[in-house]
């Protein structure tokens, strides 16, 4: 079970060189449910998601770079190219996401919790801005299916948020 939120963040005030960082790039192959494979620096990933923004269920499986190669020929929409920066924020980690491409700009913010219940009792960090956890818009996999006009509307909306 995967339950998260999600804020859209300005870290400025942040050193992320500080942080680890994971640069990923990932497809979808099914948008409902989930079907998206990754690339996470020399790690390639299935996961399947079930439908929900707070709370779902989710699967990962370990590819092979082959796997991967022969899997995204069959993506829809576009890829999704990032860095996750992992910070610290205890006991959780936040995971920093710093969209590049055709995204760039995009900076949002999750953290993972092992209830609903400290999901919601959870207070953020003063660098977290609007939440979007409700918003289906900003999953990946809404983003991966955007055409470049509506990217760019988007990403104008972001701005004003």
């Amino acid at each position: 079970m995967e339950i998260e939120r999600k804020y859209l963040a300005d870290p400025s005030a942040l050193n992320l060189a500080d942080h680890p960082a994971l640069q990923m790039k990932q497809g979808y192959l099914f948008t409902d449910p989930v079907l998206r494979i990754r690339q996470e620096n020399d790690a390639f990933v299935l996961t399947v998601k079930s439908g929900g923004l707070l709370k779902r269920e989710e699967f990962e499986l370990s590819l092979t770079r082959e796997q991967f190669d022969n899997m995204s020929g069959s993506v829809k929409g576009c890829f999704i190219e990032k860095t996750r920066y992992l910070i610290p924020y205890e006991p959780y980690t936040i995971e920093l996401d710093v969209f590049h491409g055709a995204l760039d700009g995009l900076i949002y913010a999750e953290v993972e919790f092992p209830s609903e219940e400290e999901a919601l009792a959870f207070t953020p960090p003063s660098w977290f801005k609007k939440e979007v956890t409700e918003d289906g818009s900003f999953t990946n996999a809404s983003l991966s299916r955007l055409t470049a006009d509506e990217i760019e509307a988007f990403l104008q909306k972001v701005k004003t948020i």
